[in-house]
């Protein structure tokens, strides 16, 4: 929680179980301070998760490819933030002529 609240922090990823730390009680506590950082919540123990949680996704542990994984962070992180905008492409002048008169 330390970290998160230095700010900087796009998307939370974090296990379902974990020593000294619920990670539901976790998401809890990022939601009450960021509503709108996505939170993937992972577990290699819970392969079905019915307890009402705030994490945006709940992703069994080996059941997913890291390739999909990450196509899921992709698409939450364009979620927060919205679909990348064009970027304006450089105006070129046309070439100066050298003559000289």
């Amino acid at each position: 929680m330390e970290r998160f609240k230095k700010g900087g922090v796009d998307l939370v990823l974090t296990d379902l179980i974990m020593p000294g730390l619920d990670g539901t009680k976790l998401i809890e506590e990022i939601k009450h301070l960021s509503p709108q950082t996505p939170i993937i919540l992972l577990s290699g123990k819970v392969k079905f998760y019915d307890r009402d949680s705030k994490a945006d996704l709940f992703l069994p542990k080996g059941m997913y490819a890291p390739v999909e994984l990450l196509e899921r962070i992709r698409l939450l992180l364009v979620r927060k933030r919205g679909p990348k905008r064009p970027q304006p492409q450089a105006v070129q002048s046309p070439p100066r002529s050298t003559t000289a008169a």
